[in-house]
């Protein structure tokens, strides 16, 4: 319904990615996947998630999926550090563990490095060939025969920076975590409670808003979304105040809130 609201087609949906197989993370794909087959999907999809929700995904599809029409392809999410999971000509996205009581795993998405773009002038000036033009937009200097030097950084540029999100929930902290989200553009970290509550946090291996404030910081994050708040707490704005006091850029997760990483092409870089 939530899905719906917000716009978004069932049917454009090609993967999933799910953290770990506790309910308030995968109730909602029962409903998900029974709409998909109702308004007539054929294509197949993709759901990566852990070993444990090969079982799950059996029961659901034995009992409930005998009309279904399209395939739904488990890929198993089990990796012991950061690893590439999925990839297109655009965008890769990497798999890391968390520190949760059961298997759960965090994912960044990010776009791939572009190849340079070489300065159009650049190609009559110097009479580039196709193949210099091909090594230039690797990123290569071009050694001509009569020794000439021909240095990257003055042919080419960078057309955009790469963007990035990171998804870490559910987690508490451990010292890897700033490492494999290093430098991200946006990051939602999980602050199921305060700071006043941290041992209890420490029991459930969750983390509190300070915490995930912390872990921006370590990281070199741009910007903190902050989610999955304890029932406990009446006021939200109370995991914002306690993330900014170390965090400044940090937001709220809200429902149906939308979360713009600027695209930062050449002409933005040359004014940087």
């Amino acid at each position: 319904m939530q899905l719906r609201r917000y716009g978004f087609s069932f049917l454009k949906f090609r993967e999933i990615f799910i953290s770990h197989v506790h309910g308030d993370h995968i109730f909602g794909i029962y409903g998900l996947l029974s709409t998909m087959s109702m308004l007539g999907r054929t294509a197949e999809l993709f759901i990566y998630a852990p070993r444990s929700f090969g079982a799950i995904l059996k029961s659901f599809l034995k009992h409930f999926g005998e009309s279904f029409k399209y395939k739904i392809t488990h890929v198993i999410v089990d990796v012991k550090s950061m690893r590439q999971i999925y990839e297109t000509k655009s965008i890769e996205i990497f798999a890391f563990p968390m520190n949760h009581r059961i298997d759960c795993f965090g994912y960044i998405f990010r776009e791939k490095v572009p190849l340079r773009n070489v300065i159009k002038y650049k190609i009559e000036q110097y009479n580039l060939s196709l193949y210099e033009i091909a090594r230039l937009k690797e990123g290569e200097d071009i050694k001509r025969e009569d020794g000439e030097i021909l240095m990257n950084m003055d042919l080419t540029y960078v057309p955009y920076i790469p963007r990035s999100f990171a998804y870490c929930s559910d987690t508490a902290p451990f010292p890897q975590l700033a490492e494999y989200i290093q430098g991200v553009d946006l990051l939602y970290h999980e602050a199921t409670f305060l700071e006043e509550t941290k041992q209890l946090a420490e029991t459930t291996l969750h983390s509190t808003a300070l915490q995930a404030a912390r872990t921006a910081c370590e990281a070199g994050a741009k910007r903190l979304v902050l989610g999955h708040f304890s029932s406990r707490y009446k006021d939200e704005l109370l995991f914002l105040n306690e993330a900014k006091s170390i965090f400044q850029d940090s937001e709220l997760a809200k429902e149906g809130r939308e979360f713009e990483i600027p695209f930062c092409g050449h002409n933005q870089l040359s004014l940087l």
